[in-house]
């Protein structure tokens, strides 16, 4: 999948920009397409490069945390959802204490903390996985419910709409979280009905309604308060929980003796081997979205959105958030800038701001996520991975878009 996903990229970049020279004269469109290529690059290797310190940081603190048995502790409250969910991996294999530390940072908004943390993860279902280069049940579910996890506190969002004016900035708060929830929801359900999971299952039910129960408590919490006391609640209790787990990691292994330093060590030193397997992978997606977004394929594609929105007679001012919905899947960078751009032209109160906000707190980066994940355990066959990921980042746009004409008007 991701082969023809790639080739698609650059077929599709060639076709625009050729339609680009020949009805509009852009001789300069492929000279374009070659620096956006150059500069992809260079920044898919200045990403992998940026990873290793935190890679090392946090892999050596989830070494401790392994040898001070607090994933063990963590496991077994959730081995029964786990169980469920992932059949095909054994009790207590490591794998689930790296999944839910990175469910939990994503869950956080700690982005940092939880690719790492992902990174460990994937690794670990590769060593149970029977197939070297075909991605597991395991590894897709995992993937999808990363891509599309629930963020309970999206300060940077917060930051940029502050940072453009935003008379209230935390005003989309409880839109973001109800579009990611449903985001979660809608991708769990995809993978479910390719891996035959039955999410009737009592245990399951159990768990997400808890799930839902308690995530709505949060945003009745969270609505509560005013813009800049939530800002600056959200900012505390994040950083105050993620230190607090890496207190908790050393205090447990301290009291059952294990040499804290050597542990951390032993697991930093797997944080540089990951970060180098992983950039010809992210190299080769990025410059792909790079061409793709030089060649002036996203603006034809806008132009035609607009008018079948116009044709059916719907409300066509969601048009204007599409460039964020399409790059959010391929580039997380790129749905970033052109969120800040949709603030900046039409305002960050307007309704194309707020909803371009939304949908940036919607989902993840899809195709980034699956480049960087499946590229460090060397995958090359995807399966429904790429379907299931993008049927979650749709879930969650559509969300967005609904929940703004809601909110929004």
């Amino acid at each position: 999948m991701l082969n023809i996903i790639w080739i698609g990229f650059f077929v599709v970049a060639f076709v625009s920009a050729l339609f680009q020279l020949a009805y509009f004269g852009d001789a300069d469109v492929f000279a374009r397409m070659m620096k956006a290529a150059f500069n992809m690059a260079q920044t898919g290797f200045e990403i992998s490069l940026g990873l290793v310190g935190v890679m090392t940081f946090w892999l050596g603190i989830m070494k401790i945390g392994e040898q001070g048995g607090f994933l063990n502790l963590l496991i077994r409250f959730m081995r029964p959802l786990l169980v469920k969910l992932f059949p095909q991996v054994p009790d207590n294999h490591p794998a689930f204490g790296a999944m839910l530390m990175n469910f939990a940072a994503n869950m956080l908004g700690l982005d940092n903390a939880a690719t790492p943390l992902g990174l460990k993860a994937m690794r670990e279902l590769q060593s149970i996985n029977p197939e070297e280069d075909t991605a597991s049940d395991s590894q897709i579910l995992f993937l999808v419910i990363n891509t599309s996890s629930v963020t309970l506190f999206p300060v940077a969002i917060f930051t940029y709409r502050a940072q453009q004016g935003a008379v209230d900035p935390t005003d989309v708060f409880i839109p973001i979280l109800l579009a990611t929830f449903f985001s979660t929801m809608v991708g769990l359900i995809a993978v479910a009905l390719y891996q035959r999971i039955n999410l009737l299952d009592r245990v399951i039910i159990y768990y997400l309604g808890g799930m839902a129960l308690f995530l709505g408590a949060v945003m009745f919490y969270f609505s509560q308060l005013d813009q800049i006391s939530m800002q600056k609640q959200s900012s505390i209790i994040s950083n105050f929980l993620l230190f607090l787990i890496i207190i908790l990691f050393i205090s447990g292994a301290a009291l059952r003796r294990v040499n804290v330093y050597d542990a951390f060590i032993d697991g930093a030193k797997d944080g540089f081997k990951t970060a180098v397997t992983i950039i010809p992978y992210l190299i080769a997606m990025l410059v792909a979205i790079g061409v793709f977004r030089a060649s002036g394929a996203l603006d034809i594609i806008l132009s035609l959105a607009r008018q079948a929105a116009s044709v059916a007679g719907l409300d066509t001012r969601f048009v204007e958030s599409l460039p964020t919905a399409m790059m959010k899947p391929l580039s997380g960078s790129g749905a970033r800038s052109m969120m800040v751009d949709a603030m900046q032209t039409y305002g960050a109160d307007s309704f194309t701001g707020r909803l371009s906000s939304t949908i940036q707190g919607s989902t993840e980066t899809t195709f980034y996520v699956i480049a960087l994940y499946f590229g460090s355990v060397k995958i090359r066959h995807t399966r429904h991975a790429v379907t299931c990921g993008l049927i979650a980042d749709a879930g969650g746009i559509m969300a967005a878009v609904i929940l703004a004409y809601i909110f929004f008007g």
